[in-house]
């Protein structure tokens, strides 16, 4: 149940074998700095750090001449001394925008400063411990971010044209869609209306079993981001959609081995995948929100604002959304605060006899 779940101990095992399998792809000076970050840092955030550490090497071996004949492996302290300021703003170009066919991308300045996170963190960590004489990131430019108070989020007729959009059906839809969606109606109402009604992350989604479901009390456990275990409670909407789903398709499914416990399932007898559920809300969005890019984490701020709006509590919505630092939640209410000043526009009218 919640974190002791079969399915959280074997993500928490893959998890593992995968940074190891990676740690071992690279060389000392950055083993040393994910060695560091262990007992602080969440195992997927490693794994992220050593995918973009992976990266940066793999650039240096393949784009500098001083690095050119080296093996990933062999990038020992006299090399990371030898890179310099200019290697590592190209790197960031590189990020930027690379056009070669066999490794196409290009990244907004968000997800450039966050690859770029761990390779600063790295060569931080190295000069404080004297391994190098200079840091050169200190001299390479971060990307400036502008704060977007515009979060992505749906009015209540949105809403409830994409939950009618699951139940009846949508003009958009062939033939073919509607008999498609038909077997699986229940449980994709139950899963948008279950996290536009709590604010549940995807992947707190995806981990759930049917086990920590209690219809009695309207409440449910998670897993949170963190790995920490949570009680949230709904309303009797998202009871009765989980109750119908549960109590008819849920109980005529024929789970695979290994997935007997989980609360959502795919057609192949499956618990529902990240990817799966992501799919699933943007198939319906695109339905009847076209003009907005939804995602799940659109849904949970959809849930955020309105929750606020609601209370004006906002504590409140730090603590229902799970969010450890309350300046993450900030963003709704600047998200209200711009609405109201919006209203503020016409309410002034001098030429209105009093």
């Amino acid at each position: 149940m919640g974190k002791d779940s079969t399915f959280y101990k074997d993500k928490a095992r893959n998890q593992k074998l995968l940074l190891r399998s990676l740690i071992d792809q690279l060389p000392q000076p950055a083993t040393d700095f994910i060695y560091s970050k262990e007992v602080t840092t969440q195992t997927s955030t490693l794994i992220s750090y050593s995918y973009d550490l992976l990266t940066f090497f793999t650039f240096m071996q393949d784009n500098n001449p001083s690095c050119r004949n080296i093996e990933i492996k062999d990038f020992n302290f006299d090399i990371l001394k030898r890179i310099e300021p200019e290697d590592v703003i190209e790197y960031q170009r590189y990020l930027e925008l690379n056009v070669d066919k066999d490794h196409p991308h290009e990244n907004s300045k968000k997800a450039i400063a966050r690859k770029m996170s761990p390779l600063r963190g790295m060569f931080h960590y190295h000069f404080l411990h004297k391994h190098i004489d200079e840091d050169p990131m200190q001299f390479v430019p971060l990307p400036k971010l502008k704060k977007d108070k515009n979060i992505v989020r749906m009015n209540n007729y949105e809403v409830r044209a994409i939950l009618d959009a699951i139940e009846h059906g949508n003009e958009q839809m062939s033939d073919r869609q509607k008999k498609y969606c038909e077997k699986t109606k229940k449980r994709d109402l139950a899963i948008l209306t279950l996290m536009l009604g709590t604010g549940i992350r995807v992947s707190e989604c995806n981990g759930l079993d049917i086990e920590d479901v209690d219809l009695k009390v309207n409440s449910f456990n998670i897993v949170r981001k963190g790995g920490g275990q949570d009680v949230l409670y709904f309303g009797e909407d998202v009871h009765e959609v989980l109750a119908d789903y549960i109590n008819t398709e849920r109980a005529l499914m024929n789970p695979r081995e290994g997935h007997e416990k989980a609360l959502f399932f795919s057609l192949q007898g499956k618990r529902m995948s990240v990817d799966a559920i992501e799919k699933l809300v943007k198939k319906y969005a695109r339905m009847v929100v076209p003009n907005k890019k939804i995602t799940p984490h659109k849904l949970r701020s959809t849930f955020g604002t309105a929750l606020y709006r609601e209370t004006g509590d906002i504590r409140l919505v730090a603590d229902v959304l799970g969010h450890n630092n309350i300046n993450t939640t900030i963003d709704y209410y600047a998200a209200i605060e711009d609405e109201h000043k919006r209203q503020a526009a016409g309410a002034v009218d001098y030429r209105r006899n009093d």
